[in-house]
């Protein structure tokens, strides 16, 4: 593949993931301390259930927690409550060359006046892009405009009643008017990853948009969670069907989310999980899924989605050898908004594109959110441990 008209493959040698003054350059020192505060408390397991507990308590019995939540944790993981509120978030990101990709992160609803809200808050947020190239992407997810459990039924291949269909159509419906809503705006919209019982659906769903999207240009992408024993092969498989149906396949690699969930239901129902056993697995599929996207990018729209040091790194290289500039428009790196800064700013600096998931929504609407944020970094895979390196060493340098 040869680099990208207009512009030169610049070496990638300088780049350093341990570059904290880069990583944290719009933090003041009170920010880069109350940072810390937070990493710490996730990275200790009791703390964080703990945690957790005590504010699920306070909601529920009305005690005025909000104002703390929205202090701490809120302004760390979300840029705001609405759109707007969202734009101080933006602009420090833009400052350092990071993008912003706007998730409305309210979750629980499964009434269908609430999908249709949701959908017009997702095409509220694709307007909003239209003419700001400092959000680049949109997000979002099935089960926010769709009943979870008429996914799992249709990904279990199940017959549907005559309602269920008339409600299949009308999600099909807002599915097709916010990639539609994209591909008028030039927004490109990815659709996330979920639990693997209803991810059949998805995947109908966004091969559907995306042979009617994607045939000049990558406008919908669907997820790839590589922690699945058989996404690689699918990876493969659905870039060879893009290939032979006249369209580019929109690709975001990420490990997965849902990895305790799909165990735990695995064992209560008595089959084999369909998560890799070890990490090892995990990092294998998504280096070779990485080394296959780059090799057919002319088929392929790419976002890495990760927070591995390691992949983004070798996601460098794969550039390099293939002589693919920095900026080609089929290669982006992904991280969340108040996690990986290191690897964001950094990679932004050596002039690679990258974006942060911006999660937004009211303090209360997006707890669910939060708190999987405080699992995630306390499991094994989690990186509170090295946000709590990387912050501590920049307090030190800013004492010298």
């Amino acid at each position: 593949m040869p680099a990208q008209p207009g512009g030169n493959v610049s070496q990638q040698s300088a780049l350093s993931f341990n570059n904290t003054q880069i990583a944290f350059q719009d933090k003041s020192v009170k920010e880069l301390k109350t940072s810390y505060r937070i990493f710490k408390i996730i990275s200790n397991p009791f703390l964080s259930r703990t945690g957790q507990k005590l504010v699920k308590w306070a909601v529920r019995v009305g005690l005025p927690v909000t104002s703390v939540i929205r202090s701490t944790v809120f302004k760390q993981f979300c840029g705001g409550e609405d759109i707007a509120g969202c734009e101080p978030a933006i602009a420090r990101l833009a400052n350092g060359g990071v993008g912003t990709i706007l998730d409305y992160s309210v979750e629980g609803s499964q009434d269908e006046q609430s999908f249709s809200r949701t959908a017009d808050e997702i095409i509220r947020i694709i307007k909003r892009a239209q003419h700001d190239e400092r959000i680049p992407l949109a997000v979002f997810k099935i089960s926010g405009i769709g009943r979870f459990e008429l996914l799992k039924k249709v990904s279990a291949g199940e017959s549907l009643t005559a309602a269920e269909r008339a409600e299949w159509t009308k999600l099909n419906g807002r599915v097709s008017m916010i990639c539609a809503a994209a591909e008028h705006a030039g927004v490109p919209v990815m659709i996330d990853a979920e639990e693997s019982w209803i991810q059949p659906a998805i995947d109908k769903l966004a091969t559907e948009m995306m042979k009617r999207f994607n045939r000049d240009k990558a406008v919908v992408y669907n997820t790839y969670q590589l922690y699945l024993r058989h996404k690689e092969e699918s990876l493969k498989a659905d870039i060879e069907t893009a290939r032979h149906s006249g369209y580019i396949l929109g690709a975001k690699l990420v490990r997965g989310a849902y990895m305790e969930k799909e165990r735990a239901r695995a064992t209560e129902l008595g089959y084999p999980s369909p998560v890799y056993p070890d990490k090892d697995d995990t990092d294998n599929a998504y280096n070779k899924s990485l080394q296959y996207c780059i090799e057919n990018l002319q088929q392929v729209a790419l976002v890495a989605g990760t927070h591995n040091e390691e992949n983004c790194m070798l996601l460098t290289r794969l550039m390099d050898l293939q002589r693919i500039n920095k900026q080609h428009p089929h290669v982006y790196f992904a991280q969340l908004l108040g996690m990986a800064d290191h690897i964001s700013f950094n990679l932004a600096h050596a002039g690679y594109r990258v974006a942060k998931y911006m999660p937004y929504g009211p303090v209360k609407a997006v707890l669910p959110y939060l708190f999987r944020r405080a699992e995630e970094n306390t499991s094994v895979t989690g990186h509170a441990k090295r946000e709590l390196s990387l912050l501590s060493a920049e307090l030190k340098r800013r004492k010298h």
